[in-house]
């Protein structure tokens, strides 16, 4: 019985503890309202998907972005998840309102199967770093060419 009521007692403590838990404050200035302030940068897509390659092809694409804000945009640097995709971007400020790019090159060799390699972004933008993506199942080069015959 001593052990049902200090249960109940405890949980009673901790209700209390968990209601008494302040909320968080509200941002003083919308994420919208920042990307107005300064520069912002939006990407026409934000994922590609290449389909199907071949093991060893090596693909590219090209993302686009906008510079939605109002400050010059400046693109710090650019990082892969692996040292199968190679970056490159626009080096110089990128003015409101006009575009940059953003170049991903795929090295498919040594990989088979469903690929998702993620690229981040790094600017001076007000939201942060931005991802784009790049997808793509990669065959066997024997079952490939097999196919194709």
């Amino acid at each position: 019985m001593k052990k049902i009521v200090l249960s109940f007692a405890f949980a009673a403590l901790v209700a209390g503890g968990a209601m008494a838990q302040q909320q968080p404050k509200k941002q003083t200035t919308a994420p919208q309202e920042q990307a107005k302030n300064g520069p912002a940068i939006t990407f026409e897509e934000t994922e590609h998907n290449f389909g199907d390659i071949t093991q060893g092809d090596v693909v590219e694409h090209t993302f686009t972005f906008k510079n939605t804000g109002t400050q010059p945009l400046v693109i710090e640097r650019v990082d892969v998840t692996c040292g199968c995709t190679t970056p490159s971007w626009t080096k110089e400020p990128v003015m409101p309102g006009k575009t940059g790019t953003v170049v991903a090159k795929f090295n498919s060799a040594g990989k088979l199967g469903q690929q998702k390699k993620a690229i981040t972004v790094h600017s001076n933008a007000a939201a942060g770093a931005a991802y784009v993506f790049i997808v793509t199942n990669i065959k066997e080069k024997s079952t490939a060419s097999a196919k194709a015959n």
